[in-house]
C-alpha cells in the first residue's frame, strides 16, 4: 500500500505541476489530487521538496527504462542511435505534466543543487549512450563532437516542441536529428562498411 500511495502522489505531483505550469504548488494541492490527506503525503515524503525530487527520479527512471528497451531491440550501432533519438521524442515525454515538470526542474536547478545533479545525470546518460555507438562507427574525436551536437539538438528541439515554438512536429524533429547524424556520419566515417565490421556491443549497462 505504501508503494501504491507513493506512486499515486508522484503521479499527482506531475498532474498538478502540469496544471500550474511551475513548481509553485503546495503539498495540499498534490495530496488533494491524489485523494489523500496532506498529513499522509508528509508522512511518505517529509516535505514537498522531497516529493518533487522523487518526481524527477521517476521521470529519469521511465526514460532510462524506455531507452534500455529500445537499445535492446536495435541490432546495429546506427540502429541504436536512432532508438535513442526516437525515445527522446516519444509521445509520453510530451504530456502536459511531463513537459511542465522538465521545464520547471530546469528552472529549479538554478537554485537547487540536488535538482541540478539529477539533470546532470540525465545529460550524461544521453551523451554516454550516443557516444558509445558513435565510437563504433567513428574515430573518438569525431564521435565526441557529433555526440555533443546530437544531444544539443535533442534537448533544443524538445524545449522548442514543449513551448510550442517549433514549426515542425515530433516526427519532423526526429527526422531533422537523423539528417544531422547522417550528414556527419557520411563525412566523418572512413568507410560505409565500418558499421558492419564492428562487433555487436550492448550499452544497457550505461543506463544504470
Amino acid at each position: 500500500m505504501e508503494r501504491v500511495r507513493r506512486k499515486a502522489l508522484v503521479d499527482a505531483a506531475l498532474r498538478v505541476i502540469g496544471d500550474h505550469g511551475s513548481l509553485t504548488v503546495t503539498m495540499s494541492d498534490i495530496a488533494r489530487q491524489a485523494g489523500v490527506s496532506p498529513a499522509l503525503a508528509h508522512h511518505y515524503f517529509g516535505s514537498k521538496e522531497q516529493l518533487l525530487i522523487e518526481t524527477i527520479r521517476s521521470l529519469l527512471r521511465q526514460l532510462r527504462n524506455d531507452t534500455v528497451a529500445a537499445l535492446a531491440a536495435a541490432r546495429t550501432p546506427r540502429a541504436r542511435l536512432s532508438a535513442i533519438i526516437r525515445v527522446s521524442f516519444h509521445a509520453d515525454q510530451f504530456t502536459p505534466g511531463t513537459i511542465a515538470a522538465w521545464l520547471a526542474f530546469y528552472a529549479e536547478a538554478q537554485r537547487s543543487e540536488e535538482t541540478r545533479r539529477f539533470l546532470v545525470i540525465y545529460a550524461r546518460r544521453l551523451r554516454s549512450n550516443l557516444l558509445a555507438d558513435l565510437k563504433a562507427l567513428l574515430p573518438a574525436d569525431a564521435a565526441e563532437r557529433i555526440a555533443e551536437g546530437a544531444a544539443a539538438m535533442i534537448d533544443g528541439l524538445y524545449i522548442r516542441q514543449s513551448l510550442k515554438s517549433a514549426p515542425i512536429g515530433i516526427e519532423a524533429s526526429i527526422a531533422l536529428t537523423e539528417d544531422y547524424l547522417n550528414a556527419l556520419l557520411a563525412t566523418a566515417s572512413p568507410s560505409p562498411r565500418r558499421e558492419k565490421e564492428r562487433p555487436h556491443r550492448t550499452t544497457q549497462g550505461q543506463m544504470t
